[in-house]
């Protein structure tokens, strides 16, 4: 049976939301107890947007710029991240995660991995191919309109 784009963007619409929302509440329940889940959630942004202003996390958290600038001072005067000029913009800044704030999300990272590992235990050896090869045909559809973007900067 082939399916149809509709039933296919269903699909998505209904369960990609259950995942993220099963993976997230793992990242955030195995972060380090010493952040907090805002701390947590904007060191996984600047690490996954390397480069980005304030401004840019503000957007992501939902904050406004002053109390982002609060959380980013406190991930920075903690060693997790950095601030750097802009040279193309004096007014902005660039933030980026530390080796310290990368090693923070990869102990996250792993252990939420066994955790979907797990889960993923009773599922068979052929629904597995099926899963590896469904999200490498979606990072393939998703990620091709960000390359375009990347490279018209």
């Amino acid at each position: 049976m082939t399916a149809t784009l509709e039933e296919a963007a269903r699909e998505l619409i209904e369960v990609v939301p259950i995942v993220m929302r099963d993976i997230r509440s793992e990242m955030r329940s195995r972060r380090s107890p010493d952040l907090t889940v805002p701390q947590f959630r904007t060191l996984a942004f600047v690490n996954r947007n390397e480069g980005s202003s304030l401004l840019e996390v503000a957007n992501h958290m939902g904050l406004t710029p002053p109390s982002t600038c609060r959380l980013v001072d406190g991930l920075i005067t903690r060693g997790m991240m950095t601030r750097q000029d802009n040279p193309a913009d004096r007014r902005r800044v660039r933030l980026a995660a530390t080796p310290r704030g990368i090693t923070i999300l990869e102990a996250s990272r792993q252990r939420t991995m066994a955790y979907l590992a797990d889960k993923l235990r009773d599922v068979s050896a052929e629904d597995r191919e099926v899963i590896v090869k469904a999200m490498e045909a979606l990072r393939s559809v998703f990620t091709a309109g960000q390359q375009i973007g990347a490279v018209a900067k």
